[in-house]
């Protein structure tokens, strides 16, 4: 990996933040599900039904920790690698029903801030009539193309590819799905969810982004991004695009691009203040009654959810700019951190959205949903439509 002057001086003037990001495992990593002993799942029939698309297959499929769980392996052509996926199950396996893919946050689930860990989303998705796949893998990558490999991250990363080319053929046939797939996304991966959808407008019904920063153009959206990689992924930044500020960089930024999925995907966008919420207590799930928990999700996470606020609130001047109104929804919450709780309902609020672009049972509730939402006194920036 090439190490340049430009890269030394990054590393020393983020050096600072270091230490305070090391932290953010603290509040991110506190586990609330428990696994359960292995039951049987329809894994073999999994494994005949997959059909491989080029060099990418599935390699594996084995049961997870509950009926409606199962662990996908997929090599993946353009990284040469093998993929781990969680997957949860619809509740009717023997007719199709539609995928969503679900991606964690900066450290991709190879940590303990995964969905899996941290939302119990097995238990959420339960009896619901969808496939959720969550890649295990692709920590500081911004599940993107990345110009050049980094020793640091696994080497060659082209999840854009994967995700968008590859893997979806694979898992239609696997799973026998109807084709149909939405996209959601935490964090950093709020980020990636649209850069996806613009690399295929049409591939996806629906996209969420929770407390994302929907920003690689500006300073500020640049140095988040650099804070990222270099001082939690310890890689290479010019590795991903280029230069800071060249060409990719705009390529990939959705406040200028959001044109392009003008009568594409719905959009879903939630983000807080990063003022302490209700999920910002001792007694809050994950907390656990622990003070320096409980500080650290305040100070740490208030702070990024504040900065991810400014970018999202950009983001919605650019929908509306664009005349996007008819497809996309904000929800500004007047408190909240950059945590777990929040994300739990962001994913609980925006399914009605989700459910409804896939056609599949559980969008019922999206009257009284975006009632709820629409009548909140802190979106005093004007509200969208909510499709």
């Amino acid at each position: 990996m090439r190490v340049t002057q430009k890269s030394r001086r990054l590393r020393a003037l983020i050096g600072a933040t270091t230490a305070t990001v090391a932290a953010l495992p603290v509040f991110f990593g506190a586990g609330v599900a428990s696994a359960n002993a292995p039951v049987g799942t329809d894994a073999a029939k999994v494994e005949a039904s997959a059909k491989p698309n080029g060099g990418t297959r599935l390699v594996s499929a084995t049961p997870g920790s509950a009926s409606n769980k199962m662990r996908l392996t997929v090599h993946s052509e353009s990284m040469n690698r093998d993929i781990p996926l969680e997957v949860i199950r619809p509740k009717n396996t023997s007719v199709p029903a539609p995928t969503l893919y679900l991606l964690n946050g900066a450290g991709g689930g190879e940590d303990s801030a995964s969905w899996q860990k941290q939302a119990d989303i097995g238990t959420f998705f339960e009896g619901k009539q969808v496939n959720v796949v969550t890649p295990m893998q692709g920590a500081f990558t911004y599940y993107t193309d990345w110009q050049n490999a980094d020793e640091a991250l696994h080497g060659v990363n082209k999840w854009e590819t994967f995700l968008t080319k590859e893997l979806p053929p694979v898992i239609d046939s696997a799973l026998g799905t109807t084709g149909v797939n939405t996209l959601a996304g935490i964090s950093t991966s709020g980020t990636s969810v649209f850069n996806l959808a613009l690399k295929d407008p049409k591939l996806y019904k629906a996209v969420g982004a929770y407390s994302g920063c929907a920003d690689t153009a500006t300073p500020v959206g640049q140095t988040y991004i650099q804070i990222v990689i270099a001082a939690r992924g310890s890689a290479e930044v010019e590795n991903m695009w280029g230069p800071v500020g060249g060409p990719d960089w705009i390529a990939h930024d959705p406040i200028l691009n959001i044109n392009r999925l003008k009568d594409g995907p719905r959009l879903y966008v939630s983000n807080a203040s990063g003022l302490p919420g209700p999920h910002d207590t001792l007694d809050s799930q994950g907390i656990n009654g622990n003070v320096p928990t409980l500080a650290n999700q305040i100070i740490v996470g208030g702070i990024i959810e504040a900065a991810t606020n400014e970018c999202t609130h950009r983001l919605f001047d650019a929908v509306n700019r664009a005349g996007m109104g008819n497809q996309a929804f904000f929800d500004f919450k007047p408190a909240g951190t950059h945590s777990w709780g929040y994300w739990r309902d962001d994913l609980r609020n925006s399914w009605p959205m989700l459910a409804d672009a896939m056609n599949t049972p559980g969008s019922s509730s999206a009257i009284r949903h975006t009632t709820f939402l629409e009548g909140r006194p802190d979106r005093g920036r004007g509200a969208l439509p909510v499709w």
